[in-house]
């Protein structure tokens, strides 16, 4: 992962010319981005960020250009991670061109931000996106007099088809080779562009990193970011005394805060440009199908469905992929690996640990990798290029407040029931560091289907489905439970949910299969290398019999608190290789030590112990691979937090659980 700041230096440094792509979520932002550029698109991020910027470069004509890919946002306010971002990445780059990507369906809504960046100074080219749609739709736009109102370039385009693609790259480097500072004519009412050049005009002899009227603007709406940067100025305090005065008279003529007023303003604005450019909207089928999608009456049975595939297709398919890859890979991978690493390093203590990191690890990871980290961005690429997936987050958005989040989690929280790893990188759909963190710790706790085996595989098979049962009824209670306590105690709110009608349309796989490998990638660079060296570690402390000597320190609270044999503790701490593992390693290891009858779990663990193991397993962080996106989406020190967090927690529920079992006789 590489810094933003040298990224994006780097970036600039090598190419003719910077371009970067804005525009909200839903407007085909990232599919124009990777018709661009095609491969070798690197990642960046700003310190203490988990939002990243996509970096690529291409070449038209004899040019060299650097395209920068900001989050997808609505606006380029600070009042979420996403938007912080994208506006860092514009102030740091100050690009040759802005390609403002807006959808033709919904004019007035996406000129919002065009506003904003004409308020930067910045050059622009407008693509106008989903003109297909809007054709089907009977939108009759005059992209002629959009440019005339704008004062910039517009060339419609379809993304998902590449039309437009060439002609507006062209009109970006035309647009660049100019290096002219563009002279837009923005005007709001008279006595808010009165107040704006009151305090523009003093900023102006004043070297600030942004134009004096984006300042003054910016401060008026009581930026944060840049009244701290005022306050720093030897006449800030001064400055700072003015925009306060301006703003109580701008308060006092309109009744609200000025920030408020400003965005009004702009909203009436870009409402106005709006309706001089564009006719009037026939519905379509589409627009019902939206309807029924967002109504609880037949949203709701629909998005149970919706989610039982998504479940069934991680759980049982990517249950059979990984099975069916395990066995190949055990029949005609495995034997070449031990081959070649016993040939070269022998059979002793060498030989067999580094069989565990290259062979068991990395099996471990590509039985993750591909049928579930796969396949779940598969259908996540799906959702979204088809639309549903913002009917999905208006729908469940009211139950995610309850737990801080907003609507847009409920799909990542439901992949966790296939593999928590996907799911946790799924979480960069959500605004917000501190909604990442909330969904990604609920997402530890569900069930991945590794663990669910496990349930299954002791629980309902030795001690009967209702025991299993209870324990998936434990952790749902836990889950809201932890949820709730994280939205009280966590400092912030949730970000709320802005979103706009996506039209339904029918996905095209070629634009899916790019954006399943463009995320995929991510986990094979970075999850890949921590699974091997854990499973190194893991390996070197098994073969060296140190793992033996850890029976000792782990017995007050194996034996002592949960209840459990000495021997389950340390395939408690096996099971970060893979959670299935749990349940081989513990039938193994009490074979050695207690003999072969031993493979019968109740032979030597009673009803009560295998409930409390299977509860135990469950509970704690899910898996190493599940580590490494943790560390990698939120840094090691949230990872290593919610490690303890969940560790913590499964011993005291276990430990209760043991004993209320045991008290009420209840197994």
């Amino acid at each position: 992962m590489l810094s933003c700041h040298g990224a994006i230096n780097d970036i600039k440094n090598k190419t003719d010319f910077t371009f970067v792509l804005a525009g909200n979520p839903n407007v085909g932002k990232s599919s124009i981005f990777n018709r661009l550029t095609g491969m070798g698109v690197v990642t960046a991020n700003y310190p203490g960020k988990t939002v990243e910027l996509n970096i690529a470069t291409t070449t038209f004509k004899d040019y060299n250009i650097g395209i920068i890919d900001l989050p997808g946002s609505y606006a380029l306010g600070a009042v979420s991670e996403d938007q912080w971002v994208a506006r860092r990445g514009v102030l740091d780059s100050n690009p040759d061109v802005a390609i403002m990507i807006l959808d033709a369906t919904n004019l007035s809504r996406n000129l919002y931000m065009v506003l904003q960046f004409m308020e930067l100074g910045i050059p622009i080219v407008v693509a106008l996106n989903l003109i297909d749609e809007a054709e089907k739709r009977k939108i009759k736009i005059d992209t002629q007099g959009l440019s005339n109102l704008l004062g910039v370039p517009v060339v419609p385009t379809v993304a998902t088809t590449g039309q437009g693609l060439p002609e507006l790259i062209s009109t970006a480097v035309d647009v660049a080779g100019k290096k002219t500072v563009p002279g837009y004519r923005l005007h709001y009412g008279d006595d808010i562009e009165s107040s704006i050049k009151k305090l523009s005009g003093p900023l102006s002899r004043y070297n600030f990193e942004l134009p004096p009227r984006a300042l003054a603007i910016l401060l008026l709406e009581g930026d944060s970011e840049f009244i701290d940067l005022v306050k720093k100025h030897i006449n800030g305090e001064f400055i700072l005394d003015e925009v306060e005065k301006t703003s109580r008279e701008i308060e006092k003529n309109h009744g609200e805060k000025t920030s408020q007023r400003i965005a009004r303003e702009r909203h009436g604005l870009a409402g106005t440009i709006s309706s001089q450019v564009q006719g009037e909207v026939t519905p379509l089928k589409s627009d019902k199908i939206w309807a029924y999608t967002t109504s609880p009456l037949t949203g709701i049975p629909l998005l149970t469905g919706v989610l039982v595939i998504i479940f069934s297709f991680l759980f049982y398919g990517g249950e059979w992929l990984s099975t069916l890859f395990s066995d190949t890979w055990a029949l005609y991978i495995s034997p070449i690996i031990s081959g070649i690493i016993f040939f070269i390093f022998g059979e002793g203590l060498i030989g067999r640990t580094l069989i565990w990191g290259f062979d068991a690890g990395i099996l471990a990871a590509l039985a993750v990798g591909i049928p579930y980290v796969l396949t779940f961005y598969f259908m996540l690429a799906f959702l979204e290029d088809s639309g549903y997936l913002n009917s999905i987050a208006f729908l469940t958005d009211r139950l995610m407040h309850k737990f801080g989040l907003h609507g847009r989690a409920i799909i990542p929280m439901v992949a966790g029931a296939g593999c928590n790893v996907p799911a946790i990188i799924g979480t960069r759909i959500l605004s917000t560091r501190r909604e990442r963190t909330i969904a990604s710790t609920l997402i530890t706790l569900v069930p991945c289907s590794a663990r669910t085996a496990v349930i299954l595989g002791a629980v309902s098979l030795f001690v009967g489905w209702k025991p299993a049962v209870a324990i998936f009824i434990i952790i749902l209670a836990l889950i809201v439970l932890v949820g709730i306590g994280l939205n009280r105690v966590m400092p912030g709110s949730s970000s709320g949910l802005v979103m706009e009608m996506f039209p339904f349309r029918l996905p095209i796989l070629s634009s899916i299969f790019k954006k399943t490998w463009y995320r995929f990638k991510d986990f094979v660079f970075v999850a890949f290398p921590i699974v091997v060296v854990g499973s190194l570690v893991l390996g070197a402390l098994y073969e060296s019999g140190f793992l033996w000597e850890l029976v000792k320190p782990l017995s007050p609270v194996v034996e002592g608190w949960l209840g459990l044999p000495a021997v389950a503790g340390l395939t408690l701490i096996f099971a970060i290789l893979r959670k299935e593992l749990a349940l081989q390693l513990l039938v193994t290891l009490a074979v050695v030590m207690y003999g072969g009858g031993a493979e019968n779990l109740l032979n030597f663990m009673n009803p009560t112990q295998i409930f409390v193991y299977a509860l135990v397993n469950t509970i704690y962080i899910p898996c190493v691979a599940t580590i490494a996106v943790l560390g990698r989406e939120l840094g090691w020190k949230q990872a290593g937090g919610i490690m303890a967090f969940t560790i913590t927690l499964a011993v005291l529920v276990g430990g209760i659980a043991f004993r209320v079992i045991e008290y009420f006789n209840l197994l």
